[in-house]
């Protein structure tokens, strides 16, 4: 179980919602499928910064994204790419938040390797209003 946090999915999912995860092999991922991922490394290593320079909170590069592109895909036209590439690459993945503007994804540090993504969301429990009662 994970919780969201941020407005890079809204409207599918808001901040404070929580997500159950389940592991799947990276092949059997699907076009428009909502998975978790790992990207804390790219992040660091698209800003130009060695390891030892970043301090990464536990969790804090854990990403909840659409599955823009798999391998073979053609490469939407807004990722950073090689100027030869026009497909994904074996074993890499294109992923985007639904709220593109408030969304830090594939738009900024490119593809998402296969190792890189933990599981897809099969199920959200909703955040509660605050003051909800829980019965």
């Amino acid at each position: 179980m994970v919780s969201v946090s941020g407005d890079s999915m809204r409207p599918t999912y808001r901040s404070g919602d929580r997500v159950l995860v389940r592991r799947v092999p990276a092949g059997r991922l699907r076009r428009e499928d909502v998975v978790l991922a790992d990207v804390a490394g790219l992040v660091v290593e698209r800003a130009g910064l060695m390891p030892s320079q970043v301090t990464v909170d536990p969790g804090a590069g854990y990403v909840v994204k659409r599955v823009a592109a798999i391998p073979g895909d053609p490469v939407p036209a807004e990722v950073p790419r090689q100027a030869d590439e026009t497909a994904v690459p074996r074993g890499a993945f294109v992923l985007l938040g639904d709220n593109a503007g408030h969304s830090m994804d594939s738009r900024h540090f490119g593809y998402v390797p296969a190792a890189g993504l933990v599981g897809k969301v099969v199920r959200v429990l909703p955040a509660r209003a605050p003051g909800a009662r829980r019965d």
